[in-house]
């Protein structure tokens, strides 16, 4: 019996699944300081939207500061623009969060925070399930998706590409 749970425990060990989960990065340019009056109705709502998205279905992670929130996190050399990075298990997760809870009334008032945008400024990848990107692999896809278009390496939520295949030894 003792060779049997052996065996068992060897090819348990040996099997090798690699899950995909979703990274997003999406940017804004603020039309002020994030201190500036101007400001204060974005910046009254940062932790309430952040608690919001922590809680829903399919959220993983968000990139963040120890203060709690990105608004210090530069990916980028103009300081007024903010990177929000996360990683959730579907863009319909993702999807569902952005446009179906109170993060849509940010999304309605954005224009009176931020400047609109003439290029690209969200972008979604697969990574390994556990992997977190940092702010510079997040510019990077933004980067990459504005230069060569929407492709395995970095896609936009509205035409989302596969995920990976996992594999498993054979």
């Amino acid at each position: 019996m003792a060779a049997v749970s052996v065996v068992f425990d060897i090819l348990i060990k040996s099997a090798v699944v690699t899950q995909y989960h979703l990274a997003q990065i999406n940017i804004a340019k603020a039309v002020a300081d994030l201190d500036s009056p101007l400001m204060a109705g974005f910046r009254s709502r940062i932790n309430e939207i952040n608690g919001l998205a922590d809680k829903a279905k399919g959220f993983i992670w968000r990139l963040q500061s120890e203060e709690g929130d990105a608004t210090s996190i530069r990916a980028f050399e103009d300081s007024n623009t903010y990177i929000n990075l996360s990683v959730w298990e579907t863009p319909e997760d993702l999807k569902n969060f952005v446009y179906r809870t109170m993060h849509v009334e940010l999304i309605r008032d954005r224009e009176t925070w931020f400047s609109r945008l003439p290029e690209q400024h969200q972008a979604a990848w697969w990574v390994p399930a556990g992997h977190r990107p940092s702010a510079e692999e997040g510019r990077d896809r933004l980067l990459t998706l504005r230069a060569h278009g929407p492709s395995a390496t970095a896609f936009t939520l509205a035409k989302p590409f596969p995920q990976p295949h996992s594999t498993t030894p054979a």
